[in-house]
């Protein structure tokens, strides 16, 4: 699922050694004072070597102000769940409304059955974790005393209260098909960590979760994504939360675009203290702007011709060559304004390598085009479900970019071996500083754009459409030739586009004054 419109948040899993209890304390301030919004603490009550978790987040709510604070995630064996909400209402009340409740099933049984807990078996677990999300929820609202069965969690004629301050989310730790399952039905949030899941995984998981939740009736809005992450600061770019801020930026933003997350709490490696500076210094503020953009630049334009009246026309009127679109949106290819030769004398290339790297980004895109085109073949041929289908192309770069001016979707940076991230609205300003004169060519690429968003729209909205048919009695022939007919025009037109942009742009993205 794309964007969930969620604001970002950012904060500190914050580790919590018995040994260096002061210092933890302090690293919790430093979280609040570098403008950080969230502290999750582990929660292991086997492990002696560690705080005990509800101990240190009562403590840290006297000793900070306005960072917010949670199990990051209570282990539910061993906290009984009618303790459990009275706690967390009681701390919230005493907060001002600071506090939300991450709840994770136990994983580690044999430790906790150790500690006196049940001993369950991992499918027991989710149970019992079903029954303790009811027991919360009855507990925090106002009423007659409460009596549930239950084999795990039961009440008997028990009072509710105290209600919280603010509505608490239920934010689940879930990996497993059950526990993702009882998140869409049960849970406000969903809480992965990146030691168990990277971000191709997380990818898979989100997107079975959105599936889970319209099945339980729910939007996939409904469930905040929240991903503990862990990296590394250093100056050159490399995998994942690995390099520059603006690298980290970069990434964690396709994250919220793409999968639909909306926080993120870091669990500081190396030097601490300037991880945790520069976490909610540089990287936090850089998402919310880059994101922000983003949300900007959605543009609502009219639907592209349907693809019957589309006919491919080259310059001179003759059968196109190149690829390039004939008629889109209005846009004939012959109006076409093509880039005047800059002067090589006045024009040394500053860097060579942005055509290459533009190449590649680009390249990508083709390759999800060959993707769209096996989807559609797979629906045809009664081989793939419209719902997966339109779940494997809305996860694609191409829809994910609102191809708006000057932005390249954060997805692509994945590819592009750079220094440092693109930012929002760089390419294009970039171009214009640089070769004043092609700013005719740079209008004519805006304008595609907004083309192309539309014909991605219809896209989708026909995915739906063809998803609808599938839930009811089956998909028709003329929803399936619609969209094969959709995604040839958009395989048309996009593949132009990339060849005009990349001809067009050529020698002025050399000359920009920082790569791409």
């Amino acid at each position: 699922m794309p964007d969930l419109g969620h604001e970002p948040t950012f904060g500190l899993f914050l580790p919590n050694p018995a040994s260096q209890a002061a210092t933890v304390v302090r690293l919790a301030q430093l979280a609040e004072q570098s403008g950080l919004d969230l502290i999750g603490v582990q929660d292991h009550p086997y492990n002696p070597d560690l705080l005990d978790t509800w101990t240190l987040l009562a403590h840290l709510a006297a000793a900070t102000t306005t960072i917010r604070l949670f199990p990051d995630v209570a282990c539910v064996p061993l906290r009984p769940p009618a303790v459990l909400a009275r706690s967390v209402a009681s701390l919230d009340l005493l907060t001002g409304g600071r506090v939300e409740l991450g709840l994770g099933a136990g994983y580690f049984l044999e430790p906790i059955g150790r500690m006196g807990g049940p001993t369950l078996t991992p499918g027991e677990a989710v149970d019992a974790l079903e029954e303790a999300i009811g027991v919360i929820r009855a507990i925090w609202t106002p009423g007659d005393p409460v009596t549930r069965p239950g084999r795990h969690h039961p009440l008997d004629g028990v009072a509710p209260g105290p209600a919280p301050a603010h509505p608490v989310g239920i934010w689940v730790g879930a990996y497993r098909p059950r526990m993702l399952a009882l998140t869409a039905r049960l849970a406000d949030g969903w809480v992965p960590s990146q030691a168990y899941a990277d971000p191709d995984r997380t990818a898979r998981l989100t997107a079975r979760l959105d599936e889970l939740a319209i099945e339980a009736g729910r939007a996939p809005g409904d469930i905040r994504r929240i991903y503990n992450v862990n990296g590394r600061f250093g100056a050159a770019a490399g995998g994942f939360l690995d390099g520059p801020p603006a690298h980290w930026g970069a990434q964690l933003t396709d994250l919220v675009l793409e999968q639909g997350f909306s926080s993120f709490l870091l669990a500081p490696a190396g030097d601490v203290v300037a991880s945790i500076e520069r976490f909610g210094q540089e990287v936090a503020p850089d998402v919310r702007e880059r994101v922000a953009a983003a949300r900007r630049g959605a543009v609502t334009v009219p639907p592209a011709p349907a693809p019957e009246a589309v006919s491919i026309v080259g310059p001179a009127g003759g059968p196109e060559r190149d690829g390039h679109w004939g008629v889109a949106g209005g846009l004939p290819v012959q109006d076409r304004p093509q880039p005047p030769r800059l002067d090589p004398a006045a024009a040394a290339p500053s860097f060579p390598d942005n055509v290459r790297n533009l190449v590649a980004i680009h390249d990508h895109l083709r390759a999800e085009l060959e993707q769209i085109d096996q989807a559609v073949r797979q629906v045809a041929q009664g081989e793939l479900t419209p719902g997966a289908a339109r779940s494997l192309i809305s996860r694609m770069t191409v829809r994910q970019n609102h191809w708006t001016l000057g932005s390249f979707c954060a997805s692509y940076c994945r590819i592009v071996t750079i220094h440092h991230a693109v930012e929002d609205a760089h390419m294009f300003p970039g171009v214009r500083a640089a070769a004043p004169q092609i700013g005719a060519v740079v209008d004519r690429l805006e304008a595609e754009h907004h083309v192309i968003a539309g014909v991605l729209d219809r896209f989708d909205r026909a995915l739906v459409d063809l998803v609808r048919e599938d839930d009811a009695a089956g998909p028709t022939d003329q929803g399936i030739t619609e969209i094969g007919s959709l995604a040839d025009h958009l395989a048309q037109i996009l593949r132009s586009h990339l060849a005009y942009e990349e001809d067009a742009l050529a020698q002025a993205l050399t000359l920009m004054p920082s790569p791409i």
